[in-house]
């Protein structure tokens, strides 16, 4: 009955009427729980609260003149506040543009002059920096602070709410894997179609406890509201996640599903091993996530030390939900795939002419479905990031097995060309994080006149470990089987691999950029 609601739900034309059905269902329900350093401080709204509360704050923003179409930046953190501005904005039909808000002058600046936004909404002073002065330094216009207060009016001065759920309604921005981001644009509908993509995989209920320890500023923020609004079931919200210190807020409440990115589930495992009799989280049924590569040895690790499950997908902020694994899929599934898509997503392997390719042959990541972006702020890169058929060029390399599991094998930008030879730098990292030493790693190419490129080995060191040399690592990658041309000619060790601020995403253009001669 539950699953039938949910999917009946998915059909909404916009966020705002997700949410009014939603409340209408289980108005007494939790929907967002805030946890903070001492409990008695934690804050609960329901989904009642959520769309009584947003409706004022959208009278709130009408008051102050944001009107259907306005464009709104906002760079918030991970807050109850945050969610209601958000929705506040979606009730009202205005654009809004949301920021990491980690990003400081040049991103934020960036987002800014691209977007055009006539308001910006800031959390003034958080953690030791000004956004309210950051603002002002950018010139940024209609700048306000919206943390632990936002406008509100009377909800009878707003007019109806939108009812076209495919007008571009949002802004993201490329996380920053690469130098220049991009600014995607989305629809409600296609934020729906990513959220409930991502619900209905990973076979939740309103039993379940959600976790939000991501930036709701990513794209993951629409996409996991989505899946509560679904299936009526809280997440809590953590302002600034570190553990062990968050820990105390997942056991408080109870949570069943919890995750973000691979970086997320190692930090879990490095808490569960600093002590293995203790169960980390005791109601913690699954691990969830996306965003960056999860290496095989992972996922059993998981499994055997979390005692709970993990399925992983994959994502990009132009198509928030492309695969997921099920939570009643094979060991073997979930640890070497990426899940299946859903119905609704068109997966297409090409070779470079956008020729398709049989099933079990590597080629280029093609999509078309609801949940693609409908394109970026600029025209051109519209026009080259879709194909004839009006399928979005990934830049991802991959195969679907006859299964329909998706295997990723690395990035276009990934694939290291030696002496004419393609060699995946994903095969490579996937070996290497089974070494004990090995906390992390990232394998790049580096321009090399005799080779064109060669292949360089950057290591976390995990912790307490000796130091790995480049002879341990070949000999171990050879004792792995992998072919002597793949083997890395450099080895550099670092305490901590550069990482984006959203899902903790390896910035491999800084390693590119530090490490060639």
């Amino acid at each position: 009955m539950h699953d039938d609601t949910a999917h009946a739900l998915s059909d909404c034309g916009t966020l705002w009427e997700l949410i009014e059905r939603r409340a209408a269902l289980t108005p007494d329900t939790p929907a967002l729980i805030q946890a903070a350093a001492d409990p008695v401080a934690d804050r609960v709204l329901t989904f009642g609260g959520l769309r009584d509360t947003c409706e004022r704050v959208a009278a709130g923003l009408y008051g102050m003149g944001v009107r259907p179409g306005t464009v709104v930046a906002w760079q918030l953190p991970t807050r109850i506040e945050t969610a209601v501005l958000s929705f506040a904005l979606a009730r009202v039909g205005a654009v809004q543009s949301p920021v990491i808000p980690f990003y400081r002058d040049r991103e934020v600046g960036f987002a800014l002059r691209e977007s055009k936004a006539a308001y910006f909404a800031v959390p003034g002073v958080w953690r030791g920096f000004d956004h309210t002065a950051l603002a002002r330094r950018l010139g940024a216009r209609g700048v306000f602070t919206a943390y632990d207060e936002l406008p509100e009016g009377d909800p009878g001065i707003l007019p109806p709410p939108p009812t076209d759920g495919r007008a571009v309604r949002w802004i993201y921005w490329t996380s920053g894997t690469t130098s220049d981001p991009k600014g995607v644009l989305h629809t409600d509908r296609s934020l729906i179609a990513g959220g409930s993509c991502l619900a209905h995989a990973l076979r939740l209920t309103p039993a379940d406890v959600g976790s939000m320890a991501f930036p709701f500023a990513h794209i993951a923020g629409p996409d996991y509201t989505v899946m509560l609004l679904l299936y009526g079931f809280p997440a809590v919200m953590f302002e600034h996640f570190a553990l062990p210190d968050a820990l105390a807020g997942y056991r408080r409440h109870g949570v069943t599903v919890a995750g973000g990115s691979t970086a997320f589930y190692s930090m879990f495992l490095t808490q569960q091993r600093a002590r293995p009799a203790e169960p980390l989280i005791p109601t913690l049924r699954l691990l969830a996530g996306g965003g960056a590569p999860k290496p095989p040895d992972i996922y059993h690790a998981v499994v055997t030390e979390l005692g709970c499950q993990l399925t992983h997908g994959y994502g990009m902020t132009e198509v928030p939900m492309i695969t997921m694994g099920d939570p009643d899929d094979s060991a073997e599934h979930l640890a070497t795939t990426e899940g299946r898509p859903p119905a609704g997503m068109e997966i297409r392997i090409t070779d470079a002419d956008g020729k398709e390719l049989p099933a079990g042959t590597d080629g280029e990541v093609r999509l078309r479905g609801e949940a693609v972006c409908a394109g970026y702020l600029d025209a051109a890169a519209t026009r080259a990031a879709f194909d004839a058929d009006g399928f979005l060029i990934t830049g991802d390399l991959g195969h679907v097995r006859e299964s329909g599991h998706l295997v990723l094998t690395g990035r276009a930008k990934d694939i290291i060309i030696r002496k004419g030879e393609n060699i995946s730098a994903k095969e490579i990292e996937d070996l290497l994080h089974t070494h004990p030493a090995v906390a992390d790693v990232a394998v790049i190419g580096l321009p090399d006149a005799e080779r064109g490129e060669r292949v360089c080995a950057v290591v976390e060191r995990a912790p307490d470990a000796p130091a790995l040399t480049l002879p341990e690592a070949t000999a171990y990658l050879r004792g792995q089987g992998l072919s002597v041309h793949k083997l890395p000619e450099r080895l550099e060790l670092v305490t901590a691999l550069p990482r984006n601020e959203a899902l903790r995403k390896v910035l491999k253009y800084k390693l590119r950029e530090r490490y060639a001669e």
